[in-house]
């Protein structure tokens, strides 16, 4: 059985909608993971923010808008009256339970951004059922869960969501939704911004899938950021290493944490374009390919933290001093340098900057550098390539803040000002793509 993941845009109207039944519709069982419509997570997240300040006429208006968007979906996708009414009745419930936040003012966030997925997933189901397709709904708050540190409980997923497949045989498709879950008290929960990647690889290794395929709106990974590099091509064939580099460094098209659960089982992840079917798309798996530059990413919104101390020369302890400062507000390190007497790294989340700084301060001298981007070059063996050196000679006239090399033998990362970042990209990818490359 396979596992399949539709993305926001994929599920964000009524054609896409139609072409996610051509695509899964093929006589072969499999699960059909489901992200909420485009725009409706921002529009509850929004809804969420002006309950909490205790907006009630701009909530409403928040609820009028998704509900006019649900119907609108229904009646261009659902023929059968009698189904069309069972929709309405069920956006109509939803649009009173979410009336009933803001009237007791209670702002339940995980709940309120659930609402999403659960639309998304039992309109594609109706519409599926209406068409023929042998479909069941298997709600995923039946048996997605996360442990007390947040992490997949993974005996638990496999025990109840292959009691539920067991349960409901004989179905072509089984629709659930992704980013959705329960935490360890059996509260409404999630999986983050975009989650739903990591919910299909976590369902997949539970059932042993042949297969994890994500289909989103692009045609696999690129070799570059399209948005900003002209005539960048999609990727063929990715390492899981490789993968989880560029994932974590910018590339939006996965969730970092997705092929987290398959590589050790060898589940193989394919990226495919829910507009494109036909295009190759980019299979993730354990094989590795080629070496040197395979692709380049980006990665925004970063701060740099130099900690100084002439206390730490020939000292033992503490570097274990600053990194229980980052554990203790759950802060994630990027990019780590050091000399004898200073650290230098990079943090992409700055809700505990001021105390991290604070605290830091007690014992060292700490410079912050805000409004940074790391670039990360990914590809087998990329350090040892005898071309990749020469990347420092093209970025001459780049202000490289930091460097990060040999941490990993499928990256190396660079921290530059934000506004040198596409003219880095740009740089990089003349030389490392261009089929006559020349030093500049």
């Amino acid at each position: 059985m396979k596992v399949l993941k539709f993305g926001g845009t994929s599920v964000g109207s009524i054609a896409n909608i139609q072409k996610v039944k051509e695509i899964i519709h093929d006589g072969e069982p499999k699960i059909v993971v489901l992200s909420a419509m485009s725009g409706s997570t921002n529009k509850l997240v929004e809804l969420s923010q002006l309950i909490k300040s205790n907006q009630i006429e701009d909530s409403q208006a928040i609820i009028n808008q998704l509900e006019q968007k649900y119907l609108a979906a229904v009646s261009g996708l659902i023929e059968s009256e009698e189904r069309k009414e069972t929709l309405k009745k069920y956006i109509f419930a939803l649009s009173e339970q979410l009336q009933s936040f803001v009237d007791n003012q209670t702002s339940n966030y995980n709940e309120i951004v659930a609402q999403g997925e659960l639309f998304s997933t039992y309109l594609v189901n109706q519409f599926l059922q209406e068409q023929g397709v042998a479909s069941e709904l298997i709600p995923a708050l039946d048996f997605m869960r996360v442990d007390k540190e947040g992490e997949p409980d993974y005996f638990y997923i496999q025990q109840s969501l292959n009691r539920i497949l067991k349960d409901t045989p004989n179905q072509e498709i089984y629709v659930t939704q992704g980013f959705i879950c329960l935490n360890n008290e059996g509260n409404i929960s999630n999986l983050k911004r975009g989650g739903s990647d990591y919910t299909a690889s976590i369902i997949g290794a539970a059932i042993r899938a042949e297969e994890v395929q994500i289909w989103t709106d692009i045609d696999g990974f690129h070799n570059n950021d399209p948005r900003v590099v002209d005539n960048t091509r999609s990727i063929a064939q990715l390492s899981f290493d490789e993968a989880a580099e560029l994932a974590y460094f910018g590339a939006k098209i996965l969730h970092p944490q997705t092929v987290l659960p398959v590589r050790n089982l060898e589940i193989p992840v394919r990226l495919k374009n829910t507009n494109l079917p036909e295009a190759e798309g980019t299979l993730i798996s354990n094989r590795i390919t080629g070496e040197g530059i395979k692709a380049i990413a980006a990665k925004d919104g970063i701060t740099a933290i130099k900690i100084k101390s002439e206390r730490m020369l020939l000292a033992h302890g503490f570097l274990k001093k600053i990194f229980e400062i980052f554990e203790k507000y759950e802060t994630a390190i990027d990019m780590i340098t050091t000399s004898e007497i200073a650290v230098s790294l990079t943090i992409d989340d700055n809700t505990y900057l001021t105390e991290i700084t604070s605290e830091l301060l007690k014992f060292a001298q700490v410079e912050v550098e805000e409004n940074r981007s790391i670039v990360c070059l990914v590809g087998n063996n990329i350090i040892y390539h005898k071309t990749t050196p020469q990347i420092f000679q093209i970025l001459q006239n780049v202000n490289v803040r930091m460097v990060a090399y040999g941490g990993s033998n499928n990256n190396i990362s660079l921290l530059v000002n934000a506004e040198d970042k596409e003219h880095t990209l740009r740089s990089l990818n003349h030389y490392a793509f261009n089929p006559n490359p020349t030093l500049v």
